[in-house]
């Protein structure tokens, strides 16, 4: 496969998240709309325009110009900070995480003390179960932002994924501390507990 139909292989996937994403949500829009609009046509003057959108819907092929364009200019301006978060976030929405994690590393390079594609390159790797580097992606957001409840979720999936149960407990412990309402404690402390067992 020629890496101009790689490329617009993946369009058409980026394509058909983002077409699959806007008609969710145009659905949910136009739900809320007409409620807001029996309630709220009921005190408005009968010159008002009408609550709400009727053309909530985009075009489809302007959609697919914009995502052609996005990564386009991540490519064409290796330099653009803006641009390469931009495609990474592109690709990691369909899942494919190499080409997520080349663009974050462009971004990272560009400005190495911005939080945003440290934690992304974090996320990235866990998803792509590279658990090691996720943890050291992590670790590196946290220096940037102590007691981050993201990056301390991240450090405790990341040492739960590679089995180490010190550093795992450890991080864990943290979260605990800074957000003990934490939804994934009770799931991590349990991953915890079978991991001591082994």
């Amino acid at each position: 496969m020629t890496r101009e139909n790689l490329l617009f292989a993946i369009i058409g996937i980026l394509f058909g998240f983002i077409v699959g994403f806007m008609f969710a949500s145009t659905m949910s829009q136009k739900q809320a709309a007409t409620v807001t609009s029996v309630g709220a046509s009921q005190s408005l003057p009968s010159d008002h325009p009408p609550v709400g959108s009727q053309n909530a819907v985009s075009d489809p092929a302007a959609v697919r110009e914009q995502v052609t364009a996005s990564i386009e200019q991540a490519r064409k301006e290796p330099t653009n900070f803006d641009a390469q978060l931009k495609a990474g976030e592109l690709f990691y929405q369909i899942q494919r995480y190499d080409q997520a994690i080349e663009f974050w590393l462009r971004a990272n390079q560009l400005k190495p003390n911005e939080y945003r594609p440290v934690v992304f390159l974090g996320m990235a790797n866990l998803d792509a179960g590279h658990f090691d580097v996720a943890e050291k992606w992590y670790r590196a957001a946290l220096k940037i932002q102590q007691d981050d409840v993201v990056a301390l979720h991240g450090v405790a999936a990341a040492t739960l994924g590679k089995g180490d149960a010190k550093a795992a407990e450890d991080a864990i412990a943290k979260l605990e501390k800074v957000d003990a309402s934490s939804e994934d404690l009770p799931r991590f402390k349990d991953q915890l507990a079978n991991l001591k067992k082994k």
